[in-house]
């Protein structure tokens, strides 16, 4: 197991450019902010509030799931308690919530990209398809996450994707 997490602790530093200035770390930068899910619930807020009743029952519906989703992550997250990679970037994430393993952000993105596939608009499935994986690889290159992170949050929110797709239909 310790070799394991030697090479998680590798192969995600070869992809950390949070300490390199540039284009690349900017765009990584807004990536992995946008899985926020304040951010996503604001949004949704918003769009419930002035969308039509379809976008309102979509925006409830991708509510509860990041609601949903939140819990099962926190729950193992403290269960676990993998410490983060060191690092400045990311200073809130890291005070709010010092445990990486898993990523919620990578859960979040590919459970909601999921959804936008199963529920969603064919134009912003497309989009979300895309979106998802940039997000959990971005939380790697900021440096606030291992390789391991992303995939167990990723194979997560596939799975929570795909049984709440069937649930809110």
């Amino acid at each position: 197991m310790l070799t394991f997490l030697k090479l998680d602790a590798e192969w995600s530093a070869r992809l950390r450019i949070a300490e390199r200035p540039g284009w690349l770390r900017n765009l990584a930068a807004f990536l992995a902010h946008s899985g926020d899910s304040w951010f996503w619930m604001i949004g949704l807020a918003i769009l419930f509030v002035v969308g039509s009743y379809p976008w309102k029952l979509w925006a409830f519906k991708m509510g509860i799931s990041i609601v949903i989703l939140a819990a099962l992550v926190m729950a193992i997250k403290f269960t676990v308690r993998r410490r983060r990679p060191e690092g400045e970037w990311g200073a809130l994430y890291r005070k709010t919530d010092p445990h990486s393993f898993p990523s919620g952000h990578a859960a979040r993105a590919l459970m909601l990209a999921v959804l936008a596939v199963g529920i969603g608009p064919g134009w912003l499935a497309g989009i979300m398809i895309v979106w998802a994986p940039l997000v959990a690889l971005a939380r790697v290159a900021m440096g606030l996450h291992y390789l391991s992170d992303i995939l167990a949050g990723g194979i997560i929110g596939l799975a929570a994707g795909g049984l709440l797709a069937q649930a809110l239909r």
